[in-house]
């Protein structure tokens, strides 16, 4: 089953903001045993984030959408998603309820009246309007929802509250996809050696192991540390705990210096 993370936000592609969500959901992920397949940061625009999730709709990947579901005139992503599907955006009476209690909840915090037709609160239910069928993502924060379609799960972009609805979505309707398939991972460091001459133990590795990725990953030094490439596998355990011994058999052979990690 594959994971896909999309990220929507002007200001993280401009450099205003830093993206804090893909460690983040890596880190979600790998504590439950399963592993991010992809990512995108796309633009507030909203002719690319419907195409992306024309596209994306279109798999079976189970897909993590920060950003963008707000009520202010950057936020398309509710409308794309329902584009997408060739559906119409509703309000969610539920959605809407969450809305107006927040509504109330603030006013009294204040020690005011909410006035709940109000243009500005009228508006602010605009956060409730979601594709035909869409099913509320619950959002401890502010009890204001995102919402899910079709393995799709459209959290705001704030992490204090994506992150716990994006976890409350994994052990609510994944917990039987956690750590089902264990995998291990192993590596040196190859130091002084042209990637290419490193290239046919890889190729060789793969095809004897057919669960197992070998990955390379070249460094160029600084001062404190020589030229190497990271060169290891991972996978399916005992797979990659055998082609690892056998990758060190072959380093030996090739009379190339590597350490240990």
């Amino acid at each position: 089953m594959a994971i896909g993370l999309i990220i929507i936000g002007d200001e993280i592609l401009s450099g205003r903001r830093v993206d804090q969500h893909f460690p983040k959901v890596l880190q979600m992920l790998t504590a439950r045993g399963l592993q991010l397949t992809w990512a995108e940061i796309l633009p507030d625009d909203p002719v690319r984030i419907t195409d992306t999730l024309k596209r994306t709709f279109a798999s079976d990947d189970i897909v993590f959408c920060c950003g963008g579901i707000g009520a202010t005139p950057d936020d398309h992503t509710r409308q794309a998603a329902a584009d997408a599907l060739g559906l119409p955006l509703v309000l969610h009476e539920q959605g809407k309820l969450n809305i107006q209690q927040r509504i109330v909840q603030m006013a009294q915090e204040a020690g005011q009246t909410a006035d709940l037709n109000s243009a500005e609160n009228l508006h602010r239910l605009k956060m409730a309007e979601f594709a035909e069928g869409a099913a509320l993502v619950p959002n401890p924060y502010n009890n204001i929802a995102g919402f899910a379609l079709r393995k799709h799960y459209f959290v705001p972009g704030f992490p204090v509250m994506a992150w716990p609805m994006i976890e409350w979505v994994l052990d609510n309707h994944y917990a039987d996809l956690f750590n089902r398939e264990p995998r291990l991972e192993q590596s040196v460091l190859v130091y002084e050696t042209a990637e290419s001459a490193l290239t046919p133990l890889m190729v060789a590795l793969e095809k004897q192991y057919p669960r197992v990725k070998v990955f390379s990953l070249p460094s160029v030094g600084d001062a404190n540390t020589r030229r190497h490439i990271e060169l290891g596998v991972k996978g399916e355990p005992v797979q990659t705990a055998t082609a690892f011994i056998q990758l060190c058999d072959e380093l030996r052979k090739l009379n190339v210096e590597f350490s240990n990690i």
